[in-house]
C-alpha cells in the first residue's frame, strides 16, 4: 500500500470515529445555531386581502358637541362625529380588526421595537381601533391645548389611568398579555374611546375609509381570522395560503336590532 492510500485511510477512520462520537451532529430537530424549530422564522409572503361592508342601512354617525364640554377642545364647528359606526356611501365598514386566531402553532414573535402611536386630537381618540403585539410599545400622545387623562380598562392586562395635563405630552405603556380588545377611555371627555387588539404575532389588520384590510407576510397553512367591530360583534372564517401568492377574504356585518 502506497504512502498516500494509508494516509487516506487514516484520515477516514478518524472521520468515522469522530461521527460515531457524535463531535460535529447536529442534534436532531435543531437548527444551526441552537434555535429551536418552534422559534424559527417563518418564511412566508403570502397576504390576505379584503373587504368588510355592512348590510343594509347604516345610520348617520352622531354629532357630538365637544366645545360645550370643553372650550379648549378646538375642533371645526365644536362637534366631532362619533366613530362607533362609519359605513361609507358603497357600505364600506371602517374600524372593524381582522386578526389570526388559529394557525399559527407554537411558534413565538418577537415584538417590534417602533412603537405604535396613539394621538388625542380634538378630543378623540386617533386611531379609534389599533394592533399591537404583547411587548411593543405604544406611545400616547396628547396634541390638544386641553387636559386628558389616559385610561385603559382591560379584562387580562393591569389596567392603567394617568393624566396629561398639556399639549405635547408623550407617555409610553406596554400590555404584557394578549387580549381582544382592550378599551381607552377618557374620564374627563366622556365621548373619547379607543380600542386596542393586544396579540402574540403581527398578523392583523384594521379596515379603512374604504372597507378594506391586508393581513401580510404569512407562510402556507390554513387559518382562522376573526373580524371584530365594537358594536356588531364578530365573525370568523377560515383561508388557506401556499405561502407565496395570496387570497381574498371578504366579510359583511349587519345590524344587530
Amino acid at each position: 500500500m502506497s504512502l498516500r492510500t494509508q494516509s487516506w485511510a487514516a484520515l477516514c477512520a478518524m472521520a468515522v470515529m469522530a461521527a460515531a462520537c457524535g463531535g460535529s451532529e447536529q442534534p436532531a430537530g435543531e437548527p444551526a445555531g441552537g434555535v429551536t424549530e418552534a422559534q424559527a422564522p417563518l418564511p412566508g409572503d403570502s397576504t390576505v386581502s379584503g373587504r368588510v361592508t355592512f348590510t343594509g342601512t347604516a345610520p348617520t354617525p352622531r354629532l357630538i358637541r365637544v366645545s360645550g364640554a370643553d372650550p379648549l377642545c378646538m375642533v371645526e364647528g365644536g362637534a366631532v362625529r362619533s366613530d362607533v359606526l362609519l359605513v361609507g356611501p358603497q357600505n364600506e365598514l371602517q374600524n372593524v380588526f381582522l386578526y389570526v386566531t388559529d394557525g399559527l402553532g407554537d411558534r413565538t414573535f418577537a415584538a417590534p421595537t417602533t412603537p405604535v402611536v396613539l394621538d388625542q386630537d380634538g378630543c378623540q381618540y386617533s386611531p379609534h381601533v389599533f394592533g399591537v403585539q404583547v411587548g411593543q410599545p405604544i406611545e400616547i400622545v396628547n396634541s390638544d391645548a386641553t387636559v386628558h387623562n389616559v385610561h385603559a380598562v382591560p379584562r387580562t392586562n393591569s389596567e392603567f389611568n394617568f393624566i396629561q395635563q398639556k399639549r405635547g405630552e408623550r407617555d409610553v405603556r406596554t400590555f404584557d398579555e394578549p387580549e381582544v380588545m382592550v378599551p381607552f377611555k377618557c374620564d374627563v371627555h366622556g365621548w373619547m374611546a379607543a380600542y386596542a387588539g393586544v396579540l402574540p404575532h403581527p398578523f392583523f389588520a384594521v379596515s379603512g375609509a374604504d372597507g378594506a384590510f391586508e393581513i401580510r407576510g404569512l407562510p402556507e397553512g390554513t387559518y382562522a381570522i376573526e373580524a371584530w367591530h365594537e358594536q356588531l360583534g364578530t365573525q370568523s372564517q377560515t383561508v388557506t395560503v401556499d405561502g407565496t401568492s395570496g387570497a381574498t377574504l371578504d366579510f359583511s356585518f349587519a345590524s344587530k336590532g
